[in-house]
């Protein structure tokens, strides 16, 4: 809806798929290398940086020698390559080694066609690679159509954009081609000023789409807090793209409450992945044609259905945590009245001490559960349409109104079946054993020795072993995402960290064979041999009904 109002910032997050590390792996390379030179010892003991106990080796070794900033600072990593490389030469060989060979991901393939349809003309990256380039090059069947500005012609940048000679892409750290290659913390602080002050004046006329940048460069989150200062800044909104379960950094954060404060429309939005944020664009674009994505990928590796294995040489490489859901609700019930949006509504069914489940779209609330307990909800509020809704397939594409109902709907199915409590976290519901004593968690304490306990040094911080649970689409049918996690039980704002650190130190060995039993206790405790999994069990109204398969995704090398 926002087709040519929105600019995108990029950084290395964007460029994980096609291979290229991100800042996060590039400083445990550089921390391994330090330790290694330092400690004169073998690479080998150091190798697995997958490793906690090596990570903490090595990290212990760092913070002894008080020369370095601490770990997670947002000047760690332009300081740490420093110490890793002194040379400007050195950093230019390492970033080129590492663009080597790179192609562009599905999701640079989809920023190009973007452009080609005019949805997206100007494009900002702290990132060295060629990537962005090398899609446009694909998709136009050109090497002339994007204009590409790095920080050696500065003064191009302006007179592009004021020639709207579209697309524009904007490097502001440079090219790794660059002579002026920027990568260090004093380079950093002296970018080029010119440059920062068309990204400020970019902002007064567009919004901002950040994708796979985390924030760590003073010298970009100057420019976007400076933009703020001016009235009308981001007319089309601010939107931070974030993966992971960590929250972003406290600067970035901050810049959005402050967009907020200016009246800018802004949002932290969660996402998987840059790849999985382009091909859900594509999908509800209007202007684009998602065959022409497809033709471009022909020389790439594409996934195929397999057989199941059967066993010697037939088993899979990898066994995924999905489980299919081969049976899912095709209608709801749709109520149409005069109330507001999801607040209202959650609010109504509160008010009105019913048990339904709810969501909140254009056509209407959309519910589950007993005729008379949604009219007893909603009469309130005058009930003009009172019929069934069909849940077409495309709408569990991508996060919607939808897709939330049913996730709500079997998240209860299976506390209702299973004996778990659910605790809700944005688009994942968290659920844990109600009565831990019970027999049938007997496996999974010996899976995992205990299964509920205190986290050390706060009382009031009471964990489960439980799961995340997320429902997905992939290979035209919906499934469910299972995550063996730590469920928290009085978190606050205070011990929100130490949450997060116990159930990393708790997790953080849970190699292959350990993974594999939890996957397998879950699925078979699930699906629970396909039997019938109602939310509600309700005799009269709409209930939301699922049968799952306990027999996981999972994936292999093609024979030949």
């Amino acid at each position: 809806m926002r087709a040519g109002s929105l600019m995108w910032l990029l950084g290395a997050g964007a460029s994980a798929s096609a291979g290229i590390p991100t800042a996060w792996d590039m400083i445990w390379e550089f921390k391994q290398q330090l330790f290694i030179s330092q400690r004169r010892v073998s690479p080998r003991s150091v190798a697995d940086l997958a490793s906690a106990s090596v990570r903490r080796l090595i990290q212990s070794h760092l913070d002894a020698s008080d020369s370095l900033p601490p770990a997670g600072s947002p000047e760690e990593y332009a300081a740490i390559f420093e110490a890793a490389y002194p040379s400007e030469a050195d950093r230019r060989a390492f970033i080129d080694s590492k663009i080597a060979g790179a192609k562009p991901s599905y999701g640079h393939l989809a920023l190009a066609a973007m452009m080609r349809a005019g949805s997206t003309k100007l494009v900002w990256t702290t990132n060295f690679d060629p990537l962005v380039a090398d899609a446009c090059a694909k998709v136009y069947d050109s090497t002339g159509a994007l204009t590409t500005v790095a920080l050696d012609a500065t003064g191009i940048a302006s007179e592009m954009i004021a020639a709207e000679r579209w697309p524009i892409e904007i490097k502001l750290h440079g090219d790794f081609r660059s002579r002026r290659l920027k990568n260090t913390g004093d380079e950093l602080r002296h970018q080029d000023a010119r440059l920062r002050q068309v990204l400020v004046d970019c902002c007064r006329r567009s919004g901002l789409v950040v994708a796979g940048y985390s924030g760590r460069d003073d010298s970009v989150m100057d420019s976007l807090e400076a933009a703020l200062q001016q009235d009308g800044a981001f007319p089309a909104g601010l939107f931070w793209l974030h993966r992971g379960g960590d929250p972003p950094l406290e600067r970035v954060t901050a810049l959005l409450m402050l967009a907020a404060r200016k009246g800018v429309e802004c949002a932290i939005v969660s996402v998987i992945s840059f790849d999985e944020v382009m091909r859900d664009l594509v999908r509800i674009s209007k202007n684009l044609d998602a065959t022409l994505l497809d033709s471009f990928g022909k020389d790439r590796r594409r996934w195929s259905p397999a057989p199941l294995p059967s066993g010697g040489k037939g088993w899979p490489v990898l066994r995924l945590n999905a489980l299919p859901i081969i049976q899912a609700p095709s209608v709801c019930r749709r109520v149409d009245c005069k109330i507001g949006g999801y607040r209202e509504v959650r609010a109504a069914v509160d008010q009105g001490g019913v048990d339904v489940i709810v969501a909140r779209t254009r056509v209407g609330v959309l519910t589950y559960g007993s005729d008379s307990d949604v009219r007893r909800a909603f009469d309130p509020f005058g009930i003009t349409e009172f019929d069934l809704h069909t849940i077409e397939s495309k709408r569990l594409r991508y996060e919607s109104a939808e897709r939330g109902l049913l996730r709500e709907a079997l998240a209860r199915a299976l506390c209702r079946g299973h004996g778990l409590d659910v605790v809700r976290r944005g688009s994942a519901a968290l659920l844990a054993p109600t009565d831990r004593s019970h027999e049938v968690w007997g496996q999974l304490r010996e899976l995992v020795q205990s299964i509920e306990g205190t986290v050390p040094g706060h009382h009031a911080l009471k964990w489960r072993e439980g799961i995340a649970l997320r429902l997905e689409w992939a290979d035209d049918r919906p499934w469910v995402l299972i995550e063996p996690r730590c469920v928290f039980d009085g978190i606050t704002d205070q011990n929100r960290g130490a949450a997060a650190d116990f159930s990393r130190e708790r997790t953080v060995r849970r190699y292959n064979r350990l993974l594999n039993g939890l996957i397998q206790f879950w699925a078979l405790l699930l699906a629970g041999d396909g039997k019938e999994l109602r939310a509600l069990g309700i005799a009269d109204g709409v209930d939301a009904v699922f049968k799952l398969s306990a027999t996981t995704a999972f994936s292999r090398r093609t024979p030949g």
